[in-house]
């Protein structure tokens, strides 16, 4: 396996060595080959995976302060939202869980082996360019192989910098502020060093005190409370340079940096509102990526990134023998890459990948087993593409190797995941397109599900799923006055998972055991729709509607909750965006609806979360002031001071407020 893991890198090494001055003289590889214009409408109807896309004006409009605000907003989500600026969001695809939904920063996967989640709540909008959902994953043949290793994906594009032809330096300032004490400033600057290399640099900080009113009952009065612990100081800091030496190359570089303070609002039970636990963060990783073409034959994509995280929680109100509890964790992450792209005829495409990753932990907890988890993924995939018809087809090779320091290691793995996806035109005279895929991937037991102190089990087996989808879409373009463009997109998808991963009590509720136990059963439908007009000359109109049908229950048998629906996954859910406005101004309205759950595994009147529905208004006005374009806006957040939770007993603030102001120099 390691022979062919080099393989994989010494592929392009002859090709990137030799000069191709016919290929950079000729102007169909400077234009045909190099600029693709794809709406986006087109790739949602040609794509042979469910996508969903937010980014331009849509998601700059947004009444959104970080990318899990903004993906509340696609179909088929349920994000988990602890409530505040400062608590942890974490998102959950077709319930499948979080741990199965991969997050991607310009190309590369943001890893977590420590627990297997990702924070959205830590990603600023503020210079954030695009969002795409994919569900399966990304159909485009030249990624990495951890591209394919999940059930669902999320790739966060950051900004890159653009110049006038005689302007070498952009920056703007903006500023937000409102309710719970925020104030955001960011600071972007962009510099062009010459025609080939250019770079940029993005600063925020974000600072709240948290405090919101709630309303609580115990079933016999209500009363009206403050949330408190709320607060959130945190740092971001992203540094990127951009080159592209020729048309046939380019590569990038960047350094993130995000650090932050937070206290922790624990659950509303028992008439208790105060709580002191306090989290820090610090976040920091360096990466980069280098792509190259060779003519319309070879492709070449080369990834790398160094991670390190580090974490620590302070429980003042637990009390040891060395005091108060105060655990601290230490992450790193080495990861490689390289993709190889062939065009072997000019409808058939095949590729390689090669990933090499090596995650270790380290904490201060008694009897910390220092685990290390060295990752070989190899993905083959192939591409057959006509007009009107695509089908892709992969396989993923996994092959992991535990260790240990203290204490034996979990097992090794060996897997072998195969997916297949087609996208068909059935009709010459119809914009009408139909896809279909399947997928079976599995997700590897996290370092706390194996090694953490006396409840991790070294035994477990990882989770494995089995996806299937059939979908339409329709999209036609007006050529009238008023109304623009229409899509219609509809899924329907069953999904299966087994060996589910959970904590099950032991002799007493302070012990618990990781297990592997449940099956669990999913059907949903996913309808979009979405429509563009001009209202009138230079007044643009657009309307986004998503709804969601779900029924996952646990198909574990002879198990009490046998066919209940699981946890906090609601029958229906409903998100509406519309915006209208012109080059100078615009209002901004959203909806988001989610239907009645139950708190816990068994459907019973007492786990029972009653339905939540918010209103959000937003409006901004542009305008030049001696060469300086300044914009004004202001939000309304829960408009109707609706008083709900996400998740039960952490409520959610009521109307809020939030005003910015960006200056562009």
């Amino acid at each position: 396996m390691r022979k062919l893991y080099l393989i994989l890198f010494l592929i392009p090494l002859r090709s990137l060595a030799q000069d191709l001055p016919a290929e950079r003289d000729s102007i169909s590889n400077y234009v045909l080959d190099e600029v693709e214009i794809q709406s986006r409408n087109n790739q949602l109807h040609r794509s042979p995976v469910p996508v969903q896309i937010l980014g331009g004006k849509t998601l700059q409009n947004l009444n959104s302060l970080s990318v899990a605000d903004a993906v509340r907003y696609f179909s088929g989500v349920q994000l988990k939202d602890y409530g505040g600026i400062g608590g942890l969001k974490t998102i959950n695809v077709r319930s499948l869980g979080s741990h199965h939904t991969a997050v991607f920063y310009d190309g590369i996967a943001i890893g977590n082996a420590q627990n297997g989640q990702v924070d959205l709540g830590k990603f600023s909008l503020s210079n954030m360019e695009q969002i795409h959902l994919y569900s399966g994953q990304q159909p485009d043949l030249l990624q990495s192989a951890r591209s394919y290793a999940s059930a669902s994906s999320i790739y966060l594009r950051s900004r890159k910098p653009h110049f006038a032809a005689d302007k070498p330096f952009n920056a703007s300032f903006s500023l937000k502020g409102g309710s719970f004490g925020l104030i955001n400033p960011v600071l972007d600057a962009d510099y062009r060093f010459s025609t080939a290399v250019s770079s940029r640099i993005s600063i925020e900080h974000t600072r709240a005190h948290g405090e919101y009113k709630f309303r609580y009952t115990n079933g016999v009065y209500d009363t009206t409370a403050v949330r408190n612990n709320a607060d959130i100081a945190a740092y971001r800091l992203e540094a990127a340079v951009f080159g592209e030496p020729d048309s046939l190359s380019n590569w990038t570089a960047k350094y993130y940096h995000y650090q932050s303070e937070r206290g922790l609002p624990g659950a509303i039970v028992s008439n208790r509102f105060d709580y002191s636990q306090r989290m820090w963060d610090k976040n920091r990783f360096l990466q980069f990526e280098y792509n190259r073409k060779a003519g319309d034959l070879y492709r070449l994509a080369v990834k790398g990134k160094y991670t390190a995280d580090d974490s620590r929680y302070l429980d003042p109100e637990y009390v040891n023998t060395e005091g108060f509890l105060d655990n601290r964790y230490e992450q790193r992450e080495i990861y490689l890459s390289a993709a190889n792209e062939f065009q072997l005829l000019p409808f058939w495409k095949v590729s390689v990948a090669g990933d090499y990753i090596r995650s270790t932990m380290e904490a201060n907890l008694y009897r910390f087993a220092y685990p290390a988890r060295n990752s070989t993924l190899v993905a083959l995939a192939s591409e057959w593409r006509w007009p009107d018809l695509n089908i892709q087809a992969n396989v993923l090779g996994s092959f992991i190797q535990e260790s240990a320091k203290e204490g034996p290691p979990a097992a090794d793995r060996s897997e072998y995941t195969p997916s297949l996806m087609a996208n068909w035109k059935p009709f010459a005279k119809s914009n009408l397109r139909v896809r279909v895929f399947y997928k079976s991937i599995f997700r590897l037991p996290t370092f706390n599900d194996l090694y953490y102190t006396f409840i991790g089990s070294r035994f477990l087996r990882p989770e494995y799923t089995q996806q299937y989808n059939l979908g339409v879409s329709y999209a036609i373009r007006f050529k009238n006055d008023f109304w623009k463009e229409l899509s219609v997109n509809g899924d329907l998808y069953h999904n299966h998972v087994q060996d589910k991963i959970v904590a099950m009590p032991s002799m007493n509720l302070a012990g618990w055991t990781i297990v592997n136990l449940d099956k669990v059963g999913i059907q949903g439908l996913d309808l979009s729709v979405e429509a563009k007009a001009e209202l009138r000359e230079r007044m643009q109109f657009s309307a986004l509607l998503n709804y969601t049908w779900q029924q996952a229950r646990d198909m574990t048998q002879g198990a009490y909750n046998f066919k209940h629906q699981i946890p906090y996954v609601p029958l229906h859910a409903v998100s509406f965006t519309s915006q209208a406005g012109t080059e100078f101004w615009g209002l901004n309205y959203s909806f988001i609806y989610t239907g009645e759950r139950y708190s816990q595994k068994t459907n019973i009147p007492v786990n029972y979360v009653e339905p939540w529905y918010t209103h959000d208004l937003s409006a901004w006005y542009a305008f030049r002031i001696e060469g300086y374009s300044l914009r004004l806006g202001l939000e309304v957040n829960n408009v109707l001071n609706q008083y709900y939770d996400v998740i039960l007993n952490f409520p959610m603030p009521g109307r809020n407020y939030r005003f910015t102001l960006n200056l562009k120099l």
